[in-house]
C-alpha cells in the first residue's frame, strides 16, 4: 500500500511545498477545510504525517477495516500507521484540520503520541461533537489559523500547545461507540489484531525492526490467550494467526528486495531474522524462490 508523503501532500492538495520541508525534523501546518484544499478523488493510502480534523457534513471516514458513517460536526483522529480515506456524500460545511510530524512534539511531550487513546492501535478516532462542542473546537482552530500567520518568534510552542488542548479535549469525551460495534466479540479482536499487524509496516529505514513476529507475540501485546486470538481470527477469516503474520512479512521483504538496495543481510534483520539463512528458508517457503533470485528477476 502506498504512503503519501508530506511533499506529496502539499503537491496534490495545497499546490505548494513549503521551502524547507525536507530539512525540518518536526512539522505542522493548519487549513481551513472550504478554502485551502484542492479537491482531489478519494485515495485510500496511509500518511506519513498525523492528522487531527474538525468536519461538518456527511460521508463516510474508510478507516482501517472499518467505515465510519459521520454526520454533523465530527472530531477525527489519524495516524500514520493506518489508511484511509474520506467519502463525502454532501457538500462540505466547513471545518478545519491541522497535520505534524511526531518530531513537532519531541522536546514538547513525555512518551510518545501514540500512547493516546486515538492514536494507539485499534483506538477510536471519531468524536461527535454537539453545537457548544463544535464552537469550542472551533476557536482552537481559529487561535492556531491566526497563530501560525503570526512572527512570534515562539509561535510553534504555542502551536503545539493548541494541538494538546484538542486532544485533552477529546480524552474528556466518550468517543463514538455506535460505529464501531463488530458483530461478536471475535471480529473486534480480528480488527485489532490486523491493525496491529499493519502498524509494524512499512519498513522505512534499517534502524526499524518487525517485533511481533508470532501469535505470542500478539497475544501477549492484545492481553488475551493465544488460543483465543488464534479461534478468533480462524473463525472470522478462515486462515490462521502465522498464516496472517507470514503473508504480510513476506509482501514487505519482497518490496524491500524490489525498491531498496539493501543487501539480503540487511533486510533479513529488518524483518527480525537472527540469520539470513533463516529468512532465504522462510522466503523460498512463502514465495517459492530465493531473496537472490527474486530480486534479480
Amino acid at each position: 500500500m502506498l504512503t503519501e508523503t508530506l511533499e506529496e501532500f502539499y503537491q496534490n492538495k495545497i499546490k505548494e511545498v513549503p521551502a524547507n520541508l525536507g530539512k525540518e525534523t518536526g512539522h505542522f501546518n493548519v487549513f481551513r477545510l472550504e478554502s485551502h484544499c484542492a479537491p482531489q478523488p478519494p485515495r485510500y493510502s496511509r500518511k506519513s504525517f498525523y492528522k487531527i480534523g474538525l468536519s461538518r457534513g456527511h460521508g463516510f471516514y474508510h478507516y482501517a477495516d472499518k467505515s465510519i458513517e459521520v454526520s454533523g460536526t465530527t472530531l477525527m483522529f489519524f495516524n500514520p500507521n493506518v489508511p484511509y480515506t474520506w467519502q463525502s456524500l454532501s457538500p462540505e460545511l466547513g471545518g478545519f484540520f491541522c497535520i505534524f510530524k511526531e518530531g513537532f512534539f519531541t522536546e514538547k511531550m513525555r512518551g510518545s503520541l501514540s500512547d493516546f487513546p486515538m492514536f494507539a492501535p485499534g483506538g477510536k478516532p471519531a468524536y461527535f461533537l454537539d453545537d457548544m462542542q463544535d464552537q469550542q473546537v472551533n476557536a482552537i482552530f481559529e487561535k492556531m489559523i491566526q497563530e501560525i500567520q503570526s512572527d512570534y518568534i515562539y509561535k510553534y510552542d504555542l502551536l503545539s500547545n493548541y494541538v494538546m488542548e484538542i486532544i485533552h479535549y477529546a480524552l474528556k469525551l466518550s468517543p463514538s461507540e455506535k460505529l464501531y460495534q463488530h458483530s461478536d466479540a471475535k471480529s473486534r479482536i480480528t480488527s485489532v489484531f490486523t491493525e496491529l499487524l499493519e502498524r509494524q509496516f512499512p519498513i522505512e529505514s534499517q534502524d526499524q525492526r518487525f517485533e511481533l513476529r508470532s501469535a505470542n507475540d500478539f497475544a501477549r501485546h492484545l492481553s488475551v490467550h493465544v488460543n483465543h486470538l488464534n479461534r478468533a481470527i480462524k473463525e472470522t477469516t478462515g486462515r490462521t494467526t502465522t498464516e496472517h503474520i507470514f503473508d504480510r512479512l513476506a509482501s514487505e521483504a519482497r518490496t524491500l528486495l524490489k525498491h531498496t538496495d539493501w543487501n539480503i543481510s540487511e533486510i533479513s534483520y529488518c524483518l527480525g531474522f537472527e540469520e539470513p539463512a533463516h529468512f532465504n528458508k522462510f522466503f523460498r517457503r512463502q514465495v517459492d524462490t530465493t531473496p537472490t533470485a527474486y530480486r534479480n528477476s
